[in-house]
């Protein structure tokens, strides 16, 4: 029968499903920032070529994150900017959750969850429900590929010539990512990767860091619960359009 999870028992299970898995492990998780404990149990598991899969959905990663993922031969990275479930499981346990894979969050935040055991026959179905909805989840989900951040954006060398602010730029309405992504159809890992590929922002930490060319654009730098983000004058959906 399902069992009840609190923070700590939350914590505590998935670790031991990461460390039990065979040959299915898939993590599902908006936020990524991950623990000593957990990056040692990916890099054992890979180190024994057993595949992860891991979905997430937002993109104000910490790119020693990504390097750290993407050096890990076995594990697929896949990105869904539609996701807010947290899920986990092995070949034969599942977790339901509140709880990101999110060092604060497990440290700081009151999470709720659920386990699900196959071997125990009243879980049976409601398994197989939830691992219908999960493979949907996955194939409806894009391989994802870290973007590295050029040090010449950091140090603004050098800046794009065939973008400028244009007098309406300051009086346009502001745009998020996600919200550029669903007026072009374009999704929000591209988006972002074209404002950094053109030199306009780039990642520090846990921040979205607006370059002085991205601000002669009309962007704007905004606080949010997990860091700092840069909105953008409708303008740049032209530019985005045209590229």
């Amino acid at each position: 029968m399902a069992k009840f999870l609190n923070t700590k028992k939350a914590v505590s299970e998935i670790e031991d499903l990461i460390r039990d898995a065979d040959q299915k492990l898939i993590l599902i998780s908006p936020y990524l920032r991950l623990s000593k404990d957990f990056r040692e149990l990916l890099t054992y598991r890979n180190n024994i070529d057993k595949i992860t899969t891991i979905i997430f959905g937002k993109q104000d990663l910490n790119p020693n994150e990504m390097k750290f993922l993407q050096g890990l031969r076995f594990v697929i990275l896949k990105y869904n900017q539609d996701l807010h479930a947290k899920c986990y499981l092995n070949d034969n346990k599942m977790i339901i959750t509140s709880l990101n894979l999110y060092e604060f969050s497990m440290n700081n935040n009151k999470e709720m969850g659920v386990l699900i055991d196959l071997n125990d026959e009243p879980d049976n179905e409601l398994f197989e429900d939830a691992l219908r909805e999960i493979d949907y989840i996955d194939k409806t989900s894009e391989r994802f590929e870290f973007t590295s951040i050029p040090d010449d954006i950091k140090s603004e060398k050098k800046e794009p010539e065939t973008l400028t602010k244009t007098s309406s730029s300051y009086n346009s309405k502001l745009l998020t990512t996600k919200e550029i992504s669903q007026l072009t159809g374009i999704s929000s890992r591209k988006v972002n990767a074209w404002f950094v590929d053109n030199k306009l922002m780039y990642k520090e930490e846990e921040d979205w860091i607006a370059t002085k060319k991205g601000k002669e654009l009309g962007c704007s730098e905004k606080e949010g619960q997990y860091g700092k983000f840069v909105v953008w004058p409708e303008d740049v959906l032209d530019e985005l359009k045209l590229n």
